[in-house]
């Protein structure tokens, strides 16, 4: 089990998600991986594939700023893997994200009235990721 807690940075965005990303190798020692969404904001559901809609998305491309209106400011869970195998090594590690906001790119166009080429990022989801957590088996 893992005990998980996030809290936004201050002067940040409220936060939409917390994932567990695990990894392991297959009985061929292939490397497999997947992503559990573990704790979330809103009165969003997990669907029957582990999908979650996203949060929303409050940027306004024209003023340059986003709202902390969606998501929360901390999200917790205790989170236990539904897949475990006590017999397989893995690894662990947490993923926060936060709502969109403008990118650095956003904000200058705005601040320096320039139009940016259409395929410049302009919205951005910023994360944040833990160390890893080994499991190896006994024996």
């Amino acid at each position: 089990r893992l005990m998980i807690r996030a809290e936004k940075d201050p002067r940040s965005g409220n936060l939409d998600r917390i994932q567990v990303i695990k990894g392991w190798l297959d009985a061929t020692g292939v490397g497999q991986e997947r992503v559990y969404n573990v704790a979330w904001s809103g009165d969003r559901s997990v669907d029957a594939d582990g999908t979650l809609p996203e949060v929303g998305n409050t940027v306004n491309l024209q003023t340059g700023h986003y709202h902390n209106s969606i998501g929360e400011a901390a999200l917790s869970v205790v989170w236990q893997d539904p897949d475990f195998d006590p017999d397989q090594r893995a690894f662990y590690y947490v993923r926060v994200l936060e709502i969109p906001k403008p990118t650095w790119q956003a904000y200058d166009a705005k601040r320096f009235g320039v139009k940016l080429p259409e395929e410049t990022p302009m919205i951005v989801q910023d994360r944040a990721y833990t160390s890893p957590i080994w499991y190896t088996p006994k024996g």
